[in-house]
């Protein structure tokens, strides 16, 4: 058998520690595995809701009438917006009119003067306007009904006046012609001509030659706003680099931090990430000061919001590479090899996540309808959990085996009926090399249900032989090896003194029985070995010196006339019932109390001539 290491106090102590750490961390990895199973089980909520049948109208329900489609796609708050900026940036202010309530002015001026309010609409939205972002608006007929707004109404803006910001509201309105649309509601309208004024024209028309600011355009934006943009890109990010680049110096700079490698690491892996973030921030809040187009800020509204989660998810695959090497480290310095699988794992796991959660946001971002993705992610979610019932049972085995730690790598151990050496622990399976040098796979969800005993954690190997004595051993042979084989043990420095016995156990079968118990302080097995032979040599000299021998299975068959019984004992033994009968004495079927009071302590123990015979004798023992 393989030599197994003792464990001291102090390396109890230390192995101690380490499964408070050990299940610490499982602690946090089990929560980061619950919110993973949480997010998976609210995916295959949604498949499954996604899959339901709607409810076909009942039979004497009339059906709900189609309505005529709307050419301007005016249905939702979300195509309202949407078919405004398209008709601004086209400069179709016609088109762009009818988007807007015009029930405040009088029907025979709206048609003159819708144009004219769409155009200073835009000169607004250029100014000091923020249009709400594709996330923000409702794709629903109904509107949101959670912005704390009647039910008929949805924020679709906000305006920074000189003194106050003002909410620009989208209102659901009937039509005959087209039914329940979306337009700019009657109250904005109304105030349209008063923002005119009151909002400042932007710095950058002030600045701009009129050929730039005025001239011909791109997309619905003049040319020098494009310009402008450009070059506020490239500022923006200068600045972000410098800026970054300047608190990354000065943290590295920090007293103690040379101690800690991992966090210098993540400091210059995730400055880049940083950069653009603070890029895209200074980026948008430039240009809304600037007062670049509305139009212009829209097209690149979508591209900064995809930056920023791309730059978000970038920095949090950082954050996770370097708490999985800080991890991985301090398991090593401390012997937890056998938890590394689990990291990766967990590292690999969290970075998929990660990866469908930005890709998601990305997709809803550009405008994707991601609902229909991701009912498919939960019914392929369930249809894995369902195929893969063992790899989920043997990953649960392996998280047992690194939360308990009942064996490590290096470790000899008998499972189920399987002996041998712990080579690998992995998060499928385990193996073992056997004393044949042959290798069993134990998948671990098994290897949980089976009995383990594991050799490695001993502290201490036990001792316990029965040494068979002649039958032709007498009494003072037997007192003379019980005390010569307990002193050899008391005396001995690596057997524990605290629980070493020796007992004449009785007669056996074909042997008087000595009975030896007691524990070697032994540094692996190789070690016991050593110790357990040098006293079974020892013991075998005090048997011999004690002039008797160790039996052997074997009858002995004796030659002898019969001696009969002794017919005077007998006679003095039935007196001696028959005067208990007459003095009513007989102590059957019980004694009784009093008589036991009376014997008490009468028996001399320890035996007469014992060193460990009490000095102080019972009054009724002399």
């Amino acid at each position: 058998m393989p030599a197994v290491s003792a464990r001291s106090s102090g390396r109890s102590f230390a192995r101690t520690k380490a499964v408070v750490h050990a299940n610490s961390m499982l602690n946090h990895c089990l929560r980061g595995l619950a919110l993973i199973l949480l997010a998976l089980a609210v995916l295959v909520g949604v498949g499954a809701w996604a899959q339901v049948p709607a409810e076909a109208p009942a039979a004497d329900e009339p059906a709900e009438p189609e309505l005529p489609p709307d050419p301007l796609n005016r249905r939702t708050p979300q195509g309202l917006v949407v078919g405004l900026l398209e008709a601004l940036a086209d400069e179709d202010y016609q088109r762009a009119a009818q988007y807007l309530d015009l029930s405040v002015l009088p029907a025979s001026r709206r048609e003159a003067r819708g144009p004219l309010l769409a155009r200073q609409l835009q000169g607004i939205l250029d100014r000091g306007g923020v249009v709400a972002s594709h996330r923000q608006l409702s794709d629903a007929p109904e509107g949101r009904l959670d912005d704390e707004l009647p039910p008929n109404r949805d924020r679709i803006a906000t305006v920074r006046t000189v003194e106050d910001t003002v909410e620009l509201l989208a209102e659901r309105v009937e039509r005959e012609q087209t039914g329940p649309i979306w337009l700019i509601s009657a109250e904005t309208v109304g105030m349209i001509p008063e923002l005119a004024v009151e909002v400042q024209i932007g710095l950058i028309d002030r600045l701009l030659p009129a050929e730039l600011s005025g001239g011909p355009r791109i997309g619905g934006v003049p040319l020098g706003h494009w310009l402008v943009l450009l070059v506020l890109a490239a500022l923006a990010y200068v600045t972000a680099w410098v800026v970054i680049g300047v608190l990354a110096f000065l943290i590295l700079r920090l007293k103690g931090l040379d101690r800690h490698p991992h966090a210098r690491e993540l400091i210059r892996r995730g400055k880049l990430p940083l950069q653009f973030m603070l890029a895209v921030w200074i980026f948008s809040t430039v240009g809304l000061a600037l007062g670049v187009s509305i139009v212009a800020r829209q097209y690149f509204a979508v591209l900064t919001e995809v930056v920023i989660w791309v730059a978000l998810a970038w920095l949090i695959w950082r954050i996770l590479d370097t708490a999985g090497a800080v991890s991985m480290d301090r398991m090593s310095r401390r012997g937890q090899l056998t938890a590394f699988s689990a990291v990766r794992f967990f590292r690999r796991s969290a970075k998929i996540g990660l990866s469908i959660v930005a890709g998601i946001a990305v997709l809803d971002t550009l405008g994707f309808d991601v609902t229909a993705g991701l009912a498919a992610l939960g019914i392929g979610g369930l249809a894995l959990a369902l195929g893969a019932q063992r790899t989920v049972e043997n990953f649960v085995g392996s998280l047992t085996l690194i939360a308990d730690r009942p064996v490590r790598v290096g470790d000899y151990c008998r499972i189920g009926d399987v002996s041998g050496t712990v080579e690998d622990i992995g998060m499928r399976s385990t193996r073992i090399r056997t004393l044949d040098r042959t290798l069993i796979t134990v998948p671990n969800g098994e290897l949980m249900s089976l009995q383990i005993e594991n050799f490695a954690h001993r502290d201490q190997f036990w001792f316990h032989p029965q040494l068979p004595l002649r039958f032709g051993t007498t009494p003072d042979q037997i007192r003379y090896l019980l005390v010569e084989i307990r002193s050899m043990l008391y005396g001995h420095p690596r057997i524990d003194p605290d629980v070493a016995r020796v007992r004449f156990l009785g007669l056996g079968k074909d042997a008087l029985l000595i009975d030896i118990f007691s524990y070697i302080n032994a540094e692996g097995y190789d070690d016991f070995l050593e110790i357990q032979e040098d006293l079974m040599l020892r013991i075998m000299d005090i048997v011999a010196k004690s002039g008797t021998a160790f039996a052997l299975p074997s009858q002995t068959l004796y030659m002898a006339r019969d001696p009969g019984t002794s017919s005077e004992r007998a006679e003095a033994a039935e007196a001696q019932v028959r005067d208990w009968v007459a003095q009513e004495d007989l102590q059957l079927p019980r004694f009784r109390p009093e008589r036991i009071e009376a014997l008490r302590n009468t028996v001399v123990y320890p035996p007469k001539g014992s060193a460990s015979r009490a000095k102080k004798q019972s009054p009724h023992s002399k």
